[in-house]
């Protein structure tokens, strides 16, 4: 038996290269600081500072003093995020169907090994999430990113998929959208159905954001695509984002292979936090008093934004951000995001993170902390963007 030289193997692919998550490093300088004693302001994170429903919290004391937990995937509920479609979208879609994952991460990566081998090209929006062009490229799959500016509200536009040669693989949209806030109207939403179904674009849409919405509700896929596959999650409407509860809906011929990723890639979530989620689904009225805050921090935000300067932003139609152009000010957002923070204690995202061609001119602020915070935050933003103006 003989073996060819190490020199001779030629096929090996190298290794995918992976940008980093800069709001991570702002967060970091931020905790350094807040261990010297300074008071810092977390807006960098799109992290709700609500914390998760008080009949939830109080399911999971019970869990702990009562079962042992282990691996297991809960039935109930499957059962009721497939009743919340019936119910908000009307869409029939089976407890099967319902992959429960640790979180929306796992959700999309099991979403984009079961549709595109490695290759394969998925359009997504610029500016958008900073882990979808980077979880992408781990899995070998080549993000083509579409510059969706104010005319496009920063979304992906069914005329552009359709102007696209040749048609990509797939395409990630995100309804409210991070880092803007932006929603696809629902005419939109059917007509980029159209295009993909009649072009055989595969999709995933991001909806881990319904529910915070300040206007019309977002729409989902489902209704006009069912076949797609939806990510969604407990983080951010059902405010437990420490949990690592999440889910993926995904067509009946991709029920195995999805489930068959999931349990080897990350067995279960956990248990704690599936018994939690439960019944955080039935506190209706303490979740609506999370987005009642989001909405005051919101108009506070709004309201702040000529003493900052900042005349142009993406509409924040939903989630809890406002992405806006800095560019007076700065090229470099990362940057002017550090110093920032140094000066006032203020943590945000630099826009390089959700834009890697233009988002050196762009931040992104979050006002998922509470109505006390962004009003501090504001106290000590606004003169000292009035002092670099």
């Amino acid at each position: 038996m003989s073996f060819a030289p190490v020199s001779a193997v030629t096929s090996i692919a190298p290794i995918a290269s992976v940008e980093p998550f800069h709001a991570i490093a702002i967060s970091r300088i931020a905790h350094e600081l807040a261990a010297q004693g300074r008071d810092v302001i977390h807006m960098e994170f799109g992290q709700p500072s609500t914390g998760a429903p008080t009949a939830a919290i109080a399911e999971a004391h019970r869990v702990l003093d009562s079962e042992a937990m282990g691996y297991w995937e809960s039935n109930p509920l499957k059962e009721r995020i497939a009743r919340y479609y019936a119910e908000v979208h009307g869409m029939a879609v089976d407890r099967e169907q319902v992959i429960l994952t640790c979180g929306a991460s796992p959700a999309l990566v099991l979403a984009l090994s079961c549709l595109f081998a490695p290759g394969a090209r998925v359009v997504l929006a610029r500016p958008g999430y900073v882990a979808y062009r980077n979880v992408l490229r781990a899995l070998y799959l080549e993000p083509v990113e579409l510059a969706c500016g104010p005319d496009e509200r920063f979304q992906v536009t069914a005329a552009a998929l359709a102007a696209l040669d040749p048609a990509p693989d797939g395409l990630i949209i995100a309804s409210p959208a991070n880092p803007t806030g932006t929603i696809i109207p629902d005419e939109e939403l059917a007509a980029i159905a159209a295009v993909c179904r009649e072009r055989g674009i595969r999709v995933i849409s991001d909806e881990i954001y319904h529910g915070l919405s300040f206007g019309a509700p977002a729409g989902s896929l489902l209704e006009h695509l069912p076949e797609a596959f939806v990510v969604n999650s407990f983080s951010k409407y059902f405010s437990m984002p420490g949990w690592r509860l999440g889910w993926l809906v995904v067509p009946p011929a991709s029920i195995a292979a999805a489930r068959a990723r999931m349990g080897n890639l990350f067995l279960t979530p956990p248990v704690i936090a599936q018994r939690a989620g439960l019944v955080a689904f039935e506190c209706g009225e303490e979740l609506a008093g999370y987005v009642g805050t989001y909405a005051r921090n919101r108009e506070l935000m709004l309201a702040a934004l000529p003493a900052l300067g900042l005349e142009r932003i993406a509409p924040p139609d939903g989630a809890f951000y406002i992405y806006a152009d800095v560019g007076h000010l700065t090229q470099d957002s990362l940057a002017f995001c550090e110093q920032l923070l140094r000066d006032t204690g203020v943590a945000t995202a630099p826009g390089l993170d959700f834009d890697p061609v233009d988002g050196g001119r762009y931040i992104r602020f979050s006002f998922a902390v509470s109505t006390p915070l962004v009003e501090a935050a504001l106290a000590r933003m606004i003169p000292w963007f009035q002092s670099h103006a």
